[in-house]
């Protein structure tokens, strides 16, 4: 009996998410789920997966059904995040950049009026590239180009890379592109650093609806910057919501100002999930 309820015990606690609220499990087809995002337009919450997948984005509800599946006329090369504008138009951010060697970073528009239609869906291309890359791959010590956080605000799309620079994995750079097709040299504002080891990684960023709050997620926490200049999103307050659940945590959108969805890709047992979490 002792060690049933020693098993028990064992078994509940694995599941503990911390502050986490699970709201549902999601399913197998978004084991790899790595962008999140709402719009104003509709009530699904959409979801894609990394590379290696099937180029579509897909609509959820929160008890984790899938209401919508969309065939995207692209091809996935490493998709990595979601943003959304106010009049519901979504952007697939196609800039995941492992090695640092691509040439062909792309954002796709899908249009908000096409995310209730069937078959396969075109898309507007807004392509762009680093000023400070020259060199593909760049030198061990300069890999700061890999990218999987962005959102949309006042008609620019806001980029937060990803460092692959060991002993300084916490290194994200801000970057901003006009949200209108064509070709951009992205325009670097400023750097931040949370810390150092791989559980730094940002890994998706959303804007509050308010414009008044910016959250970068990390597998250990969500960081949120408040009271900063323009768009110069680094300055002004921080603060750092520590989560006690270890998990591969990929994607991050406001659902109101003070209230994250986050999803986890499902791996080594663990993940899997949409949660909230609050920031109260």
């Amino acid at each position: 009996m002792n060690k049933l309820l020693i098993l028990f015990f064992l078994i509940i606690s694995s599941c503990d998410t911390g502050k986490l609220n699970i709201i549902t499990d999601l399913p197998k087809t978004l084991n790899e789920v790595s962008g999140t995002e709402t719009t104003q337009q509709t009530n699904l919450i959409w979801m894609l997966n990394d590379s290696g997948n099937k180029a579509r984005i897909y609509g959820i509800n929160k008890k984790g059904k899938i209401e919508k599946e969309l065939k995207i006329n692209a091809k996935n090369h490493d998709w990595e995040d979601l943003a959304s504008d106010h009049v519901g138009n979504i952007y697939i951010g196609d800039f995941g950049n492992n090695q640092n060697k691509r040439t062909n970073l792309t954002i796709l528009k899908v249009n908000g009026e096409d995310l209730d239609k069937d078959g396969k869906i075109d898309i507007e291309r807004i392509s762009f590239k680093y000023p400070k890359q020259d060199k593909f791959p760049p030198k061990k010590k300069q890999m700061f180009f890999d990218c999987e956080s962005f959102f949309y605000y006042n008609n620019s799309l806001y980029l937060f890379t990803k460092s692959r620079v060991r002993g300084n994995f916490g290194k994200t750079d801000l970057y901003k592109i006009p949200a209108t097709p064509g070709h951009h040299v992205a325009e670097y504002i400023n750097s931040f650093n949370s810390c150092d080891d791989s559980g730094c990684w940002i890994t998706s960023a959303d804007i509050s609806d308010d414009g008044k709050h910016v959250v970068l997620l990390s597998p250990m926490a969500a960081i949120v910057f408040s009271n900063f200049t323009s768009d110069d999103f680094f300055t002004g307050d921080v603060k750092r919501y520590d989560f006690t659940f270890d998990s591969q945590k990929e994607g991050v959108c406001f659902t109101d100002n003070n209230t994250l969805l986050i999803t986890d890709e499902k791996a080594h047992g663990a993940g899997g999930n949409l949660y909230s979490f609050s920031l109260n």
